[in-house]
């Protein structure tokens, strides 16, 4: 398999959709499909009555069809839902997911990564949250199943990734260890293959995917290279311009007069003792125009991951209307990307485009009653009776410090669950909206710095542009001064 030239990040919830990664995939590079929330993004694209069918057409390709039809029959809508109704909503999950929960995340992982490799020869990936910890087992063996080609991971420190991809394709029963507060005690996900699938003879034969792992520092790709539980097979180094969670500064963190952290010097990843480590790695970070492949190339990367640029492309998963206002703010020199500090329930700092009627704004922000009815980004912790709860610093406040947690954690916190889900297209109706009142969340844009600039990618008279037209760009020379 050569290596790709241009990795299309994978974006948000849903924005790096199957339609995306495939196209991008089709022109000779490779196309990611985001895997965050693809259990929910699923369930409502059933909701809506499947348009165009797709996901039946996928569902029919899925190797075990009673479990596609039980997923079905639980959230299709002929014809779907009545606008003024909520999407009924996935399970949130534990560290004892149901076997239906099981089912849908291993569906929804596979109709994501089918879509996107349906009917030609390129190259597909899905991208991973480190910090979403307990779908990922089943959620790699749903994209495993439909042959995905590299799983890529970030927003934390991966290491049993690799190995957990070698057991998968053994078909062997693997487990993570999960992240919970209060406890020295060790807790795990497991997922088996084989009891999932009823038994190791109705297992398809499962290709061990690349593992490409996104980092920030020198430091942690070594780390990575030497303590994985198996092969990583290259890095993207991700600058704090790119877009979605920022590595914190290193040291204390210091905020500038617009309130965002402060980078400087030691934030700058060593790509000398990055290629000595003798792995590809790719360049991510502002690397969308013209001259920047060139430029990371002859720093020894072997090319560029590109995220923003593809999110307001024609192709995308955003939300038009979201595009078209964004679009037409970088045209007018008008758009702003501040990197937030504790808008994310996660710690890491999160790049938010400052736009109207979203949550970035303060008012829509203040107005928004607080629930978590999704879940991604819940933490779990040990109760004090040894049980394990979950909690989430941007719930409502009452129940977070019923729960143990802090009441400073909870300052600024954006529910980035349900912002990212609305800024698809998905947006659910707010519990108690009144009929025909237009009560829905409000979305939230995340984009790295680079989103200021779009508005280059337009051709004169256009209103937008296409994934291959990003793709030219990339390739294309630097500017003569």
């Amino acid at each position: 398999m050569a290596l790709p030239l241009i990795i299309q990040g994978g974006m948000g919830v849903a924005v790096s959709d199957w339609h995306l990664a495939r196209t991008v995939s089709q022109l000779g590079h490779l196309g990611v499909v985001s895997g965050t929330a693809l259990d929910s993004i699923l369930v409502k694209r059933l909701q809506l009555g499947d348009i165009g069918g797709n996901i039946r057409r996928a569902f029919e390709s899925f190797p075990f069809p009673e479990i596609a039809r039980r997923v079905w029959d639980r959230f299709f809508i002929e014809g779907g839902k009545a606008a003024d109704q909520p999407f009924k909503m996935a399970p949130m999950f534990s560290l004892t997911p149901s076997q239906a929960l099981l089912d849908l995340t291993v569906v929804a992982n596979f109709t994501e990564v089918f879509l996107a490799k349906e009917k030609h020869n390129g190259v597909v990936g899905i991208n991973f949250l480190e910090k979403i910890q307990m779908p990922t087992l089943p959620s790699i063996f749903g994209a495993m199943l439909a042959g995905v080609d590299y799983v890529l991971m970030g927003a934390g420190i991966p290491r049993a990734i690799p190995g957990i991809l070698d057991e998968l394709a053994q078909r062997l029963p693997v487990k993570l260890k999960i992240d919970v507060a209060g406890t020295k005690e060790e807790h795990v996900s497991r997922f088996d293959p084989v009891a999932f699938c009823g038994g190791l003879d109705f297992i398809p034969k499962l290709n061990r995917p690349k593992f490409l792992a996104i980092i920030s520092s020198a430091t942690l790709a070594l780390t990575l290279a030497k303590k994985s539980s198996g092969e990583v097979n290259g890095f993207i180094v991700e600058g704090a311009t790119a877009g979605g969670h920022n590595a914190p500064p290193r040291g204390q963190m210091q905020l500038n007069e617009q309130g965002e952290p402060i980078y400087g010097e030691r934030d700058l990843p060593d790509l000398t003792k990055i290629a000595e480590i003798g792995l590809p790695f790719w360049l991510a970070g502002s690397y969308g125009l013209p001259g920047k492949l060139s430029e990371a190339r002859a720093l020894g990367a072997t090319g560029v991951q590109v995220g923003t640029a593809f999110a307001f492309c024609n192709e995308s998963g955003l939300d038009p209307k979201l595009k078209q206002t964004v679009l037409e703010k970088s045209r007018l020199g008008a758009l702003t990307v501040r990197t937030d500090p504790v808008a994310s329930p996660t710690g890491f700092p999160f790049k938010v485009l400052q736009v109207g009627d979203t949550i970035a704004d303060d008012a829509t922000y203040e107005k928004r009653s607080r629930i978590c009815d999704l879940g991604y980004l819940r933490h779990a912790y040990q109760k004090d009776d040894g049980s394990i709860g979950y909690r989430c610093p941007s719930e409502p406040i009452d129940h977070y410090l019923k729960k143990g947690g802090a009441i400073e954690e909870t300052v600024g916190r954006k529910c980035v669950c349900n912002g990212l889900m609305s800024s698809a297209g998905f947006a659910q109706r707010l519990k108690g909206a009144a009929p025909g009142e237009d009560a829905y969340e409000a979305p939230l844009l995340t984009a790295g710095d680079e989103a200021a600039n779009v508005a280059q990618f337009l051709k004169p008279g256009e209103t937008g542009y296409s994934a291959a037209d990003v793709i030219a760009a990339i390739l294309a020379p630097a500017p003569v001064a």
